[in-house]
């Protein structure tokens, strides 16, 4: 398994531990976060912008499948705001690999690793256009005016999912 932290910053050659600002951890113990391959394409995307993601589990149906998957090439879907597509066609991402030796797992639905301890990359990847990644990764891209119906709606399914940055989507209509 290979896990990764994904950065606009292209010189980046530590990662200290940082609080967390989730009020689901502990404020006091400081991680450094990582995320599995499984789930990168969720983080293929400009930092702020906001997402859902979601991708088929062990446990997902076929209806669900049928229903929220337009191609059956495609096992992970990621949702955009349109006012986010020029954004995203002009962000280049870098890809921190580290050894995954001095991570735990976090959260296994979600793909998060996480260490207490500095951690160095292993090896640093670019990523130019990010839709052409994620296409290589047989992700489909959806790109919606609002992403409030989809967010509610796959909370539903038997997908696997992530919402992301949401406090930087259009409100609700």
């Amino acid at each position: 398994m290979r896990i990764f932290h994904v950065s606009e910053e292209n010189d980046m050659t530590v990662f200290h531990p940082r609080l967390p600002d989730r009020p689901d951890l502990d404020p006091k113990k400081g991680l450094v976060w990582a995320i599995n391959d499984t789930c990168l394409p969720n983080f293929l995307t400009p930092r702020n912008c906001p997402r859902v993601c979601y991708h088929i589990g062990a446990t997902t149906t076929e209806q669900d499948k049928r229903v929220f998957i337009a191609s059956t090439q495609c096992s992970h879907v990621i949702v955009i705001e349109s006012k986010w597509f020029e954004t995203m066609k002009n962000t280049k991402l870098y890809l921190y690999e580290f050894d995954i030796q001095g991570f735990t797992l976090q959260d296994q639905n979600a793909g998060y690793y996480t260490s207490e301890t500095t951690q160095y990359p292993i090896a640093k990847f670019e990523v130019e256009n990010l839709f052409e990644e994620l296409f290589k990764r047989n992700v489909e891209v959806r790109i919606v005016d609002n992403l409030w119906d989809i967010h509610d709606g796959i909370q539903k399914t038997s997908f696997n999912w992530s919402m992301c940055r949401m406090r930087f989507a259009q409100p609700r209509k």
